[in-house]
């Protein structure tokens, strides 16, 4: 056999036994007629001792030339290690080698295989396989695994039952892109990838299978970020007979059940609740970060009236307070005015109060307000002594309110109020159930099509649709979210009063969604569900600014795999295959 020991098992008890290991060169070195290397695999790394007492003159010399990465397996004794090392877990015993076989010799690898790496993203994306040998990546994949683990524990535990659906289903309208797939057997005619199970899994509640739930690979075609690729991984769950307090009251116990098992974390026996609309007042965003506080103050009735015409002539004015930001420098605040002129956040301009350690206030607009309104605004703010008042204003409320939500951020990262260590859950509740788009002068869902109002928001879907409430929640942990879902509509007559607020036209509704609307005509039962997105959730418990650590293979900005270089070119009998026609490039004309 290759081992009878991992590299990341022994320990003093295990002294005197003979061994064998294999695994990867870590790395080695000589010291006088010693030569120590040590050997790693996915368990952990053992140090390997070759000498004259023990080794012949051409394993010596072997030793002496293994590379970086070199494939190997030894045999030895497991003996006590002299000079212990306390930062590894096999660092009190050592193994004197008596064979050494080179398994597979490699070449050098182009970034170093350590915890701190020299090789940038786009070099270890390109070396993947490298990458995932070092811990920090390796670990997360493991981190992943166990929460797959958990999660099947837990819910299998409530009565769900895991089922597959199909990967190759039809293209909709709504929503994000689609990827499409070309079908040879049916020509011109298109699969799309799932964006994610929703019809599938509310068919599978017209079915009776009553508690689902899929880990499941979706797809959506849109730009990409820190925290999107187009290839996620959703858990997917849905359960029948139930309201939104079922929903809730069972996922804030699987998030408990998560952080208890993988972070021995306790979480609240409840989280926090706060309406979409409070979110957007208070915080500037549907998904806030309350490990900190900065929560939104409007000043108009404070600081209009007294010839500041910026802040006059504005439909809003508000701003938050920095708690013991006062000591930031006239540097750092024109960074934060720049910080949120950028394009990507749009403001105009920042206005800034320092509350003194007499508690006098001085702001950057003293020429147009007297001290009493300045002590009036630090009142009513309720900052103190050594705090900043930090203020936007502008002629659009939500635009502002989003303005100064990333304003609130961007001072939390800089006063390090950001924990990873520390996690705040909550659920946003009572999102809009539509959204109207300007350009093409029609409501879309603002989660899917398939989504309930609130039952007493009904009857406002033929008289102001867009102050109709959605039966729907998202979860969210320290700014991130991580799962969303809704009660779903089990009435077709609903469901075909929905699709028309939408705009569908009965013939439309039929074309794309009509197997859904005949299996409701047979029973389907009230539903709702949720989704969670797996890459996120571990990203978060493992302490990542990115998803892309914690994806064996992942994509990078641009959407491309760079180890395998995907997307590609079809060659021509592929194309003429799928029947499809392909214009020529200028460097292929």
């Amino acid at each position: 056999m290759y081992r009878s020991k991992t590299c990341g098992e022994l320990r003093l008890s295990n002294v005197n036994e003979e061994v064998t290991l294999s695994g990867w060169v870590q790395r080695s070195r000589k010291m006088g007629g010693m030569t120590f290397v040590d050997i790693r695999d996915r368990y952990g790394i053992t140090q390997l001792v070759f000498s004259s007492d023990n080794s012949s003159e051409e394993m010596l010399t072997q030793a002496e030339h293994l590379g970086r990465e070199f494939v190997i397996q030894v045999k030895g004794t497991v003996v006590e290690r002299q000079n212990k090392n306390t930062q590894i877990p096999t660092g009190e015993i050592e193994i004197m080698v008596k064979e050494l076989v080179i398994l597979n010799r490699s070449e050098t690898p182009p970034f170093t295989i350590e915890d701190e790496t020299d090789g940038g993203d786009d070099l270890r994306m390109k070396y993947r396989y490298l990458d995932i040998r070092r811990n920090a990546v390796k670990n997360n994949l493991i981190l992943r695994h166990k929460m797959c683990l958990e999660v099947r524990h837990y819910l299998d535990s409530l009565g769900f039952i895991e089922i597959e659906t199909p990967v190759l289903i039809k293209s909709t309208p709504e929503g994000a892109r689609d990827f499409v797939v070309p079908s040879r057997m049916n020509q011109g005619q298109f699969y799309a990838l799932p964006q994610s199970p929703q019809t599938f899994k509310q068919l599978l509640m017209v079915a009776g299978m009553d508690r689902y739930f899929q880990i499941v690979k979706c797809f959506r075609d849109e730009d990409l970020r820190a925290d999107r690729q187009p290839e996620f991984t959703q858990i997917d769950c849905e359960m029948s007979f139930v309201e939104q307090e079922d929903v809730i009251s069972t996922f804030e116990g699987m998030a408990r059940h998560i952080f208890k098992k993988l972070r021995n974390i306790d979480l609240p026996e409840k989280f926090e609740r706060i309406s979409w609309h409070d979110a957007m007042r208070y915080y500037g965003s549907d998904k806030p970060d309350l490990r900190f506080g900065m929560r939104f103050c409007e000043v108009m009735d404070i600081m209009q009236g007294h010839g500041f015409g910026v802040f006059d002539n504005a439909a809003y004015v508000g701003g938050i307070v920095a708690e013991g930001a006062a000591k930031f420098t006239r540097k750092e605040i024109d960074s934060l005015t720049d910080y949120v002129k950028r394009p990507q956040v749009g403001a105009k301009g920042l206005v800034y109060a320092r509350i003194n350690e007499d508690g006098s206030v001085k702001s950057s607009v003293d020429k147009f307000y007297q001290q009493d309104v300045l002590q009036a605004l630090a009142s009513k703010m309720g900052a103190k002594a050594g705090d900043l008042i930090l203020l936007i204003s502008g002629d659009d409320a939500m635009k502002c309110r989003k303005q100064l939500g990333e304003l609130r951020l961007e001072v939390a990262r800089r006063l390090g109020l950001m924990d990873k260590d520390n996690f705040a859950c909550l659920w946003v509740v009572d999102f809009p159930l539509l959204e109207w788009d300007e350009e093409t002068q029609r409501y879309y869902a603002m989660h899917h099509p398939f989504t309930s109002p609130k039952p007493e928001d009904i009857p406002l879907l033929d008289t102001k649709p867009g102050e109709v409430r959605a039966n729907a929640y998202d979860m969210v942990i320290n700014g991130v979210e991580v799962g969303g879902g809704s009660i779903r509509i089990h009435d077709s007559k609903l469901q075909q009063k929905m699709f028309e607020v939408l705009g569908f036209t009965p013939e439309k509704a039929e074309e794309q969604f009509g197997f859904l609307m005949n299996a409701f005509k047979y029973g389907a039962p009230p539903h709702g569900g949720i989704a969670y997105g797996l890459d996120r959730w571990v990203s978060l418990l493992a302490g990542l600014d990115s998803i892309r650590d914690c994806i064996a293979f992942p994509k990078n900005n641009s959407g491309r795999d760079v180890m395998i270089d995907a997307p590609s070119q079809l060659d021509d009998l592929q194309l003429d295959e799928l029947a499809l026609k392909v214009i020529a490039s200028e460097e292929n004309k």
